[in-house]
């Protein structure tokens, strides 16, 4: 029994740590005026991030086509007994939406099931992960969708931002609008809940918002999954890393770049940690 896992690039998945469990990653969108990209294949993180904070205007975003879905599933059910394709909630993106439509438009017999992981980033990466896991492990479509869904609510992302402009201007910022208007001196700690933004605490500075990604991390172990995200502080993230190894039972914390679709939303200097929980 062969299921092969599908999710898209706003997890933040390390291509290494993908590859090594057998992840598809379908690329979103990013585009600077004229000029689109693929993310994570057309223009590297380093790059957008450069770009962007040079930039006057926004960069926008979009998903991937029902096309560029239909394309992956095809390809991948030749050689699988199905597919499960776990993506960003569907209150942050149409990417769902799309996937969705492929999968309706799959030949008969190839079975493809959409899971809505009402997570981002690397709270996406970790439902993919255990997907990915179950998979490996043998199991069958019901069996990885089960798994999928039980990872769900034992996912986290919690994200230290430098500002929230770039949320606000992309139209991101759900209930962390609260947060508006009173910080100009305050970093705003962000988690996914239900889908959407929202609002966790305000740190007087770097260094306390830092500490609390530690604290939030331990407040949740035991921990089965970890890893740590960054958009332009690639040394402050390894070092956070560090300092979260005792927390996993073997020690292992990824280390992750987010990608320009995430980026165009969070920013330059974001960090962040991302876990699952023990079941």
């Amino acid at each position: 029994m062969t299921v092969r896992v599908v999710t898209d690039s706003t997890a933040d998945l390390p291509p290494a740590l993908a590859e090594e469990l057998g992840i598809t990653v379908v690329p979103l969108n990013v585009h600077f005026g004229a000029q689109t990209y693929r993310d994570g294949v057309d223009i590297t993180a380093d790059q957008f991030y450069a770009r962007l904070v040079a930039s006057e205007t926004l960069p926008t975003t979009s998903q991937p086509s029902v096309g560029d879905f239909l394309e992956t599933y095809k390809t991948l059910s030749e050689g699988a007994d199905g597919i499960v394709s776990v993506h960003i909630s569907g209150k942050l993106s149409g990417t769902l939406n799309s996937a969705d439509q492929a999968r309706q438009e799959m030949p008969d017999g190839a079975r493809v099931e959409t899971v809505d992981s009402m997570q981002g980033s690397l709270g996406l990466a970790m439902v993919a992960i255990a997907a990915a896991r179950a998979a490996q492990a043998g199991g069958d479509v019901d069996e990885v969708v089960r798994a999928t869904r039980d990872a769900m609510p034992r996912a986290r992302f919690f994200g230290l931002l430098d500002t929230l402009k770039f949320l606000e201007k992309g139209g991101r910022i759900g209930k962390a609008q609260a947060f508006m208007g009173s910080l100009l001196h305050i970093k705003p700690l962000l988690t996914v809940r239900d889908g959407e933004v929202h609002p966790l605490e305000r740190a007087r500075n770097r260094a306390k918002g830092t500490q609390r990604l530690l604290d939030l991390a331990n407040e949740h172990a035991p921990l089965a999954d970890l890893g740590v995200a960054y958009t332009t502080t690639p040394d402050e993230a390894h070092a956070l890393a560090d300092k979260l190894r005792p927390l996993h039972p073997n020690g292992e914390v990824f280390v992750s770049q987010l990608g320009p679709v995430v980026g165009t939303y969070l920013g330059p200097q974001v960090l962040g940690v991302a876990l699952l929980t023990r079941g």
